[in-house]
């Protein structure tokens, strides 16, 4: 086999299913093999336009099935992984969080060790051919916990994880650090903020804003609606997990963040008004008179902002949306693809 074989976990989910096009598209050199559970939140057709490429494979399977992972690892002799599999609605968590420590935790920690057995002949010592292979974990800023009205996370801000949710992630992390300082395994890490952009699923903000709009619905906010995110276009955060898999140092942690504050009053006001342009309603009335405030999620987060200075300063990267061009682009893609 020519083209080496890279792992991507979580592929048919929101983010992993925005990466694997992008990549094969721009690295032709490399394989992909999608390992997805299918769980609610992977679709197969959210890749469908990977299906007939020959340097794309899909699996399905579970990442805390250690007989699987490893059989993968060495069937396709792995030598690199994207690991995107993650339960991550927060509200799930709160009400269930088992699966969470399961896939987060189990499953990160079988993850690493495929990898440490297929690339490693002891701590320390890598395999002769596989000085280059690459375990790439994503994260998110939730780990970090909340922020006051001012500062911003950092790759050094202690964490301080506030739901199951992002306590699981939190733990995730902290293995894979440990599997590079204990055995000296090759891998990066990127914690990003809020994504939004084609293929998200339906119970995240951005889609339940455009899917209740669209029904003429109460659309819920919870709170106040002042909770702050720093929202990134998907396909500049699949930009930044490329850069830093290719040119991260090992051993460390990138920030991937838009630079773009909104609260959730402010999102769904740009997201009824692109609606009420696009695709006006029926009788005429603007979206806003939908939204309807709702209870408070237990344990909220007030809010959250990413310095990217790192990733932008070392590796060049810069994400290319605005959050007007990248709400519009998602709007649309939206409309075209569920509300024709």
């Amino acid at each position: 086999m020519s083209e080496e074989t890279l792992l991507v976990t979580g592929g048919a989910g929101f983010i992993g299913s925005n990466f694997i096009p992008y990549f094969l598209e721009a690295f032709p050199k490399y394989r992909i093999l999608n390992l997805d559970k299918l769980t609610y939140a992977g679709n197969l057709s959210n890749v469908s336009e990977c299906a007939g490429n020959p340097r794309y494979s899909f699996v399905q399977g579970d990442i805390c099935d250690a007989v699987l992972v490893n059989d993968l690892f060495t069937q396709y002799d792995i030598r690199g992984v994207f690991h995107f599999a993650a339960e991550s609605h927060v509200d799930n968590s709160i009400s269930g969080p088992l699966p969470f420590i399961k896939t987060n935790i189990e499953g990160t920690f079988t993850l690493l060790e495929a990898a440490r057995k297929h690339w490693m002949d002891a701590p320390g010592r890598v395999k002769a051919g596989y000085e280059n292979c690459r375990f790439h974990h994503i994260s998110t800023d939730e780990v970090y916990g909340s922020l006051g009205e001012t500062g911003l996370f950092k790759e050094t801000t202690p964490y301080a994880p506030n739901s199951p949710y992002s306590a699981s992630k939190a733990s995730s992390d902290m293995l894979v650090r440990a599997y590079h300082h204990t055995y000296g395994l090759n891998v990066t890490t990127s914690n990003c903020s809020n994504n939004y952009g084609p293929k998200q699923h339906q119970e995240k903000l951005i889609p339940t804003i455009i899917r209740k709009a669209l029904a003429g619905q109460p659309i819920p906010i919870y709170g106040d609606g002042k909770n702050v995110r720093d929202w990134l276009y998907v396909l500049d955060h699949c930009k930044g997990i490329a850069l830093v898999w290719q040119k991260g140092r090992a051993g460390e942690t990138y920030n991937i963040g838009g630079r773009n504050e909104r609260n959730n009053l402010q999102i769904v006001d740009v997201i009824c008004g692109l609606l009420d342009e696009l695709k006006p309603a029926a009788d005429g009335q603007p979206y806003k008179h939908l939204v309807t405030f709702v209870k408070d999620r237990a344990g909220h987060d007030r809010r959250y902002a990413i310095d990217a200075s790192k990733l932008e300063t070392e590796l060049g990267w810069k994400a290319q949306e605005t959050f007007e061009t990248g709400m519009r682009k998602t709007v649309q893609w939206y409309l075209q693809t569920h509300y024709k």
